[in-house]
């Protein structure tokens, strides 16, 4: 065998750390294993595999106890095994953070319960540390490195996939003190910030300069967390997902070192995109800590619209017309007819009780307008009616606050209720019929469900309100989610658009990207993060070998 396979061998065969992740080597002939050693590592792999057909993979969670978000798992609470904290670490970590700690237990609690997730874990971060700086966070993820802790970073509490939850206890990294506006190239249109900033934070600041940065995920999202759940909003029909939107990033790596993922130029053909490889990677792979970001000019002219329809395919229908006529839509968001009735309810409102598709045109004053008579006539074209817009600023946002407020609204109607929030997303052309065969499967379920989809591009979330002490509820809910993700894998869509993976959608990834991607994915995440301590239990199934 020769030296490299033998290295590798003995990555595999690393001996298992206190909370039941196995350890693996960081030198390699006198040199740490960072980032330049990824296409090594893999290319041995590939060769390694190549060279020993009876190779039988065991680098899987599965050997260390973790079974929960494997492939068909139903399982509710997330589970984990963890020991305490060294105290040396504690010691080292106040050093770091001076007053920037905490072991307060209410604090670890809330940071180990989403907010607005039903998903949950036997165990609670065991500290929560709060850094102000990049070199903090990197002398942070060091000292949990050299004791092998495990770290959960923490953004702005928003995500509903467990992606912050700490299964194995373990060091919080909460982002929040992190949120300044490092450099404004207003003739670039671009900006650098903290990841603990939020995208509505950024866009108060960025107002006076006329420009805003388009993305529009849920409030309080920030952007270190959009960026690494590679999220969107109501905006990506027209300006793209995170993985469209930001030019550059920086991340800490495993073992502290601080990498410089691209430079500030709006394209780049030099080496591997380790942008987009971090983008989407949930912080199993490193925390950022900068993010240069695209931005747009606010439009000069804005029109909002809304229509009702009697079904949601005929509204659906609608949608995929208007974007096969070429129209550059901002928006265009579909809500069903118990949505509706939810927003009434927690607003006062006295909107028409049936399926509503909600559209925005920007551009010129006239273009706007155009835009808008294009669609008034294909929504009579396809029994829609009640064909209303809004150009005053005040009316236009209050319509977009009642599609903002929608998941809210939800929880108003049934406030001692848990929602299990579906994201799937097909190819355009296949939403209707996917919306229309879900529609049916939802109205004959005895759980309130409602239906939000980003019509513009294929994606659509269903709010399933359900009580998690009923486990019969729980399973109806779940019943319901897997109907949905399979009914969209089986029209070549995905089962998350915009939510992520964390615990909540691993069971379905195999299905979706085939276990070699996942082989794949799971050696550049050993590469990177061999001790496992970077959010481990997350993203990749742990079923999955190699």
């Amino acid at each position: 065998m020769s030296k490299f396979s033998s290295w590798f061998s003995r990555l595999r065969s690393s001996s298992k750390h206190f909370y039941g992740y196995r350890t693996a080597p960081t030198v390699f002939n006198g040199h740490r294993t960072t980032t330049s050693l990824l296409p090594l590592a893999l290319a041995i792999s590939a060769g390694s595999l190549a060279l020993q057909p009876h190779f039988n993979p065991s680098f899987c969670d599965n050997d260390r106890g973790v079974t929960v978000g494997g492939k068909g798992s139903t399982q509710l609470v997330v589970k984990g095994s963890k020991k305490e904290i060294p105290p040396e670490l504690l010691q080292e970590l106040r050093i770091v953070c001076q007053d920037d700690i905490s072991l307060d237990y209410d604090e670890r609690y809330n940071h180990g319960k989403p907010q607005n997730s039903f998903h949950k874990a036997v165990n609670i971060p065991d500290v929560i540390v709060y850094p102000r700086s990049e070199e903090e966070v990197s002398k942070i993820v060091k000292l949990c490195n050299d004791h092998k802790v495990p770290i959960v970073p923490y953004g702005g509490a928003t995500s509903i996939e467990g992606h912050t939850l700490s299964p194995h206890g373990g060091v919080c990294i909460d982002m929040s003190s992190m949120k300044r506006v490092k450099a404004l190239h207003v003739d670039d249109m671009d900006v650098v910030v903290e990841p603990g900033i939020g995208w509505m934070e950024l866009n108060e600041y960025l107002e006076p300069y006329g420009l805003f940065f388009p993305l529009d995920p849920g409030p309080g999202a920030s952007i270190g967390g959009m960026c690494a759940t590679r999220c969107s909003g109501s905006l990506a029909v027209r300006y793209g997902t995170m993985r469209d939107n930001v030019v550059s990033l920086k991340v800490v790596l495993a073992n502290g070192d601080i990498v410089k993922t691209a430079s500030r130029a709006r394209k780049s053909a030099a080496g591997y995109d380790l942008t987009r490889l971090m983008i989407g990677s949930e912080g199993t792979l490193g925390v950022i800590t900068e993010v240069t970001l695209k931005l747009q000019k606010l439009p000069q002219y804005s029109v909002v619209a809304m229509c009702n329809f009697p079904s949601v395919k005929d509204a659906a229908n609608v949608a995929i017309a208007t974007m096969m006529s070429g129209i550059q839509v901002s928006r265009v968001e579909l809500l069903d007819e118990v949505q509706v009735k939810a927003i009434n309810m927690a607003n006062g409102k006295n909107l028409p009780e049936c399926p509503t598709l909600m559209f925005e045109f920007v551009g010129t004053e006239a273009y706007a307008r155009e835009q808008t008579q294009i669609v008034r006539k294909l929504v009579s074209e396809h029994n829609g009616s009640d064909f209303v817009f809004a150009e005053e600023p005040e009316e236009k946002k209050e319509l977009w606050k009642v599609r903002k407020e929608a998941l809210w609204a939800c929880f108003a109607m049934e406030p001692n209720m848990e929602a299990m929030i579906t994201d799937v997303c097909v190819p355009l052309s296949q939403l209707a019929n996917l919306i229309s065969k879900s529609k049916k499967e939802l109205d004959a379920s005895p759980l309130i469900c409602t239906v939000i989809a980003h019509a513009g591009d294929g994606n659509f979330h269903t709010v399933i309100l359900f009580d998690p002490a009923q486990e019969e509820q729980r399973q109806e809910a779940e019943r319901l989610n897997k109907f949905m993700v399979y009914a969209a894998l089986s029209l070549e869509g995905t089962c998350t658009g915009e939510h992520g993976v964390g615990t909540g959608k691993m069971k379905y990834l195999e299905e979706e990207l085939g276990v070699e991607a996942l082989r794949t994915m799971k050696k550049i995440k050993t590469v990177l993060d061999p001790n496992n301590i970077m959010n481990p239990g997350k993203l990749i199934p742990p079923h999955i070998c190699f």
